[in-house]
């Protein structure tokens, strides 16, 4: 196909600079000629164009699922992938060049660079940044460059209202394509839409419709980058970013310029610009390089093995895989092709089927059937192992009845537009098999059911676009009164129900934009889309709203999982997640706000976060105090470590957890952690600030955020006492502010103060009574009272018991059980917010002297009076006993050696007091029961 003495020419420059009008009327000179471009809709227009110059007998349009093919044909206009490569002609032409980069075709264009030649000339077409490429590839190539006609300008962003009549706005997805046309339809009267996946017969009717004037708005996808001839005046980008197959991203200048570019026709200047609120804006080097047309040269082109070897499939893929051996050359990264054939090659029922090379290559054309339906790499190579069943065996057809029955299934127009745009996608893959006349018996009858079924539901699509994007009414009253349209007004009830130009469309709630429940499936894209693109500036104002508000404005909830969350006047704004601390947790966005840009983000993130430390600064003022007292230097090191482990677990520890550090802290360090605020009581040591009700709110959300769990639900913050309630576990109740007593709860702080009471009244005897009084009108049971008083060291015993002496002590010495003195702080005033004041109330310490009259009857007589005797709490134990050689089998044996195998921290050593002497009260009982007092030992 090549003659080392044709001319090949590289015809490089920027859009509007008549490559194409070139190339045609060189081929038109020729005898025979060829073209290739990148999409079927510019091909079809260049076909179109040739038949007007050489007549439709002459010239052929060869795509991948239309084929006009007279059979005279000298001139065809081909998609890259179409080109016929083996066939002689005088001319042969590539267009749109610079492709040969493109991640996923990029190998077809750098193969017919290298390869596709025409016998007498041979065009390469392409942007400027193909020129060192050129150079590197094609040395013997004469490379012109082509300026543009016009002048390319920028023109900024602009609101959709104020956009220039023969506008086409850009858009990079079809939902995106259908909310700008919809709301042009409002605006505007109506648009054109064009996007690739259109039929050509669609696309066509579409442009008809902008050519002639009959809309002056055209909505398309980046298709129109690709060469289409359309008299645009002004290109205005929907969007900055696009999705590429595999992520999201900005366009690369060189993209941006191929779009803009279309604005402007010959010798008629164009402009370009982005959407107001929607695109954002073009960086100051994007904008100089496109109207500069200076753009970075490419340093490769993507290839890949025109011609594999089919050995085997195993031998067709490595030679697919292979590395080009040329400089400025790469191996495809991604192809769907390759991507199909090795999936089907790991089908058995596939691969069984394989057995020459001659079906290896078979199944290879196989593989490259185009997903017109877009549904992917694995649903497609499904549908194609479905068609190796047939095409794999016998005469290798697809059966006749098999391929009229899928056809007659597509046959309907019932639908909206995007169910019609499907089925046509569906048509166009078996209008692509009917082509391939070796895989149908009779491809002739199923080629012409298929563009029929095509042209129908074609005309069906365009006119239900036209239906749903033009409104001929308004076009024709606008262009008779010459009015211009504002914006349609956007507008937020009382119940935040938002109103487009008065239709409700649906609900905002806090920034993210929910669509009405009733609207119908095919509606909701588009609903969002247009919302979102009206509220933009609603919610950039919110934003400021939100950063200008009051602290009374702002509220710590639980949302409907329970997770701790910072709500605005009732809308969420973030939820608060694990930070470097107990008490440094991170403000994380929801999505819809996080889905908010540049300062409208900045303003709600560092409002929340403002608010979130005051806030703990405020309520956690304990938590704050007992981190600067870690932080003192000049503190001994004990009462900083202290400190530091109050503070992690909320300002409220179990003195039994706190063991090792108290008994790390000498006596005359505690006035330091005193004066710190820290109380330590007789079970519980805690901040004095730790159990307001605020306070507990607080840290329950810290302790749910640090271990990603919910938020407990906390009693009324009134109740000091619960009986009909449960919490989780003993974690949850410590840090809502209670010890369990039994089934029942009692705030820590008044827990302490009955102990204290306790001790008072028991002063240096080892038994007293106390006046309960105090304990009764706090609503505690008998039970609870019992464990409580046993937790503390005391138990209960009966009035005759009363007797019991020093020797009873001594005797509760030796058996490991002291007469433990608790030093414990005295407990400060906590409001209970409840009717009664307890904290008035003493307890009453019973000293019956000899004083005459007075009897142990009516010693026992006294109100609430109840007896305890001190046997010391039980000490922990931090090192493991050794495990006996045999085995226990008591229960009590059993007991101790389970309690063995877990080391248990040590209580605070305690300073036994002095033995005192018989109290009177002991003496005169004892003689009322003809009892003898017992001997002082020693």
């Amino acid at each position: 196909m090549s003659n080392p003495r044709a001319a090949l020419t590289a015809i490089l420059g920027p859009t509007n600079t008549g490559k194409t009008h070139l190339a045609v009327e060189r081929m038109c000179a020729h005898a025979s000629g060829m073209m290739g471009f990148p999409l079927r809709l510019l091909a079809r227009e260049i076909y179109d164009r040739v038949v007007k110059i050489k007549g439709v007998a002459n010239v052929a349009l060869i795509t991948g699922e239309e084929k006009i093919e007279p059979p005279n044909a000298r001139y065809y206009c081909c998609t890259v992938e179409s080109m016929m490569m083996h066939r002689e002609f005088a001319f042969v032409a590539v267009d749109e060049a610079q492709l040969g980069a493109d991640p996923e075709r990029g190998h077809i264009f750098t193969d017919r660079i290298l390869h596709a030649r025409g016998y007498s000339e041979t065009m390469i077409l392409g942007s400027e940044s193909l020129r060192p490429l050129i150079r590197k590839l094609l040395p013997e190539a004469e490379i012109i460059t082509r300026p543009r006609f016009s002048t390319l300008s920028y023109a900024g962003a602009k609101k959709l209202s104020r956009l220039p009549k023969r506008s086409a706005i850009v858009a990079f997805s079809v939902e995106q394509v259908y909310a700008v046309a919809e709301t042009l339809r409002r605006l505007r009267g109506g648009c054109a839409v064009v996007m690739g996946a259109l039929s050509p017969r669609t696309r066509n009717a579409q442009v008809d419709m902008f050519q002639s004037g009959e809309v002056d708005y055209l909505v398309a996808t980046d298709a129109i980058g690709m060469g289409l001839n359309l008299d645009v005046a002004h290109v205005a980008f929907a969007g900055l970013a696009k999705y590429d197959g595999s992520r999201r991203r900005r366009l690369s200048v060189a993209e941006m310029a191929q779009i803009a570019g279309r604005a402007g026709r010959h010798q008629k200047d164009g402009t370009f610009g982005t959407l107001a609120g929607e695109a954002g804006e073009m960086e100051p080097e994007e904008i100089l390089a496109i109207e500069d047309h200076r753009f970075a040269p490419l340093d490769w082109l993507y290839w890949r093995e025109a011609e594999p070897a089919f050995e085997s499939i195993d031998a067709l893929i490595a030679d697919l895989e292979a590395k080009p051996t040329e400089a400025g050359l790469r191996p495809a990264p991604r192809a769907i092709d390759l991507d199909v054939l090795k999936r089907l090659s790991e089908m058995p029922a596939v691969v069984d089927l394989v057995r020459s090379p001659k079906l290896v290559q078979r199944l290879w054309e196989a593989a490259c059937l185009p997903d017109f339906r877009q549904l992917g790499a694995e649903p497609h190579s499904r549908f194609i192992a479905n068609l190796w069943q047939f095409l794999g065996t016998g005469f290798g057809h697809l059966p006749y009845s098999y391929v009229t029955a899928e056809i007659a299934r597509l046959d309907t127009i019932q639908g909206d537009v995007a169910t019609i745009s499907q089925r046509i996608a569906a048509v166009r893959t078996w209008t692509y098999i009917a082509h391939r006349s070796d895989w149908l018996a009779e491809p002739i009858v199923i080629a012409e059911r298929a563009k029929a079924i095509e042209e129908k539901l074609s005309d069906a699509l365009h006119a239900a676009l036209r239906q749903r994007f033009v409104d001929k009414r308004a076009t024709t009253l606008m262009r008779s009164a010459g009015m211009d349209s504002a914006l349609l007004p956007v507008t937020i009830n009382a119940e935040n129900r938002v109103l487009v130009d008065g239709e409700d469309i649906g609900r905002l709630d806090g920034f993210a934009f929910r669509v009405d429940v009733s609207a119908k499936a095919g509606e909701r894209k588009l609903l969002l889309a247009a919302a979102e693109r009206h509220l933009a500036e609603m919610l950039r104002q919110k934003a400021k709203d939100v950063k200008m508000a009051d602290d009374k404005d702002f509220t710590l909830i639980a949302d409907a999982d329970g997770r701790p969350a910072i709500s605005y006047l009732g809308d969420i704004l973030g939820h608060l997640e694990k930070g470097r601390s107990l008490i440094s947790p991170l403000f994380k966005p929801v999505r819809a706000v996080g889905a908010l840009e540049g300062d409208a983000l900045r303003d709600i993130t560092v409002r929340a976060e403002a608010w979130l430390a005051a806030q703990l600064d405020k309520h956690l003022g304990g938590i704050v105090a007992l981190q600067k007292l870690a932080q003192d230097p000049a503190l001994d090191g004990s009462v900083r470590a202290l400190a530091v482990q109050l503070a992690e677990e909320g300002g409220i520890a179990g003195r039994a957890f706190l063991a090792d550090a108290m008994a790390a802290l000498p006596k005359d360090a505690r006035g330091a952690a005193r004066k710190g605020g820290i109380v330590f009581g007789a079970l519980d040591v805690y901040h004095h600030a730790a159990l307001k009700p605020a306070a507990t709110r607080w840290r329950s959300a810290l302790f749910a955020a640090r271990d990603v769990k919910p938020m407990a639900v906390l009693p009324p913050e009134s109740a000091v006492h619960l009986k009909d309630w449960k919490f989780a576990n003993l974690a949850e109740c410590r840090n809502a502010g209670y010890r369990k007593i039994g089934d029942e709860y009692l705030r820590i702080d008044l827990a302490e103060r009955v102990v204290k009471k306790a001790h008072e009244a028991r002063g240096q005897a080892a038994a007293f009574g106390m006046d309960m009084g105090f304990v009764t009108s706090l609503g505690v049971s008998e039970n609870g009272l019992n464990a409580l008083m046993r937790d503390a060291g005391f138990k209960k015993i009966a009035v005759p018991d009363i007797q019991a002496t020093v020797s009873d002590v001594a005797e509760a010495t030796e058996a490991g059980t002291p007469d433990t003195r608790i030093e414990t702080d005295v407990v400060p005033e906590i409001p209970l917010e409840t009717e009664t004041t307890p904290e008035t109330e003493q307890a009453t310490v019973v000293e019956i002297t000899e004083t005459p009259g007075i009897t142990a009857a009516s010693a026992l007589a006294l109100p609430n009076l109840s007896h305890w005797r001190w046997v010391g709490i039980r000490a922990l134990k931090i090192h493991s006993e050794k495990r006996r050689s045999k085995p226990e089998h008591s229960a009590k044996a059993k007991h101790d050696a389970a309690a063995s195998k877990s080391p248990r921290r040590e209580t605070p050593k305690v300073v036994a007091p002095p033995p005192s002497p018989p109290s009177s009260l002991a003496l005169q009982l004892a003689a009322l029961q003809s009892l003898q007092p017992a001997k002082k030992k020693g």
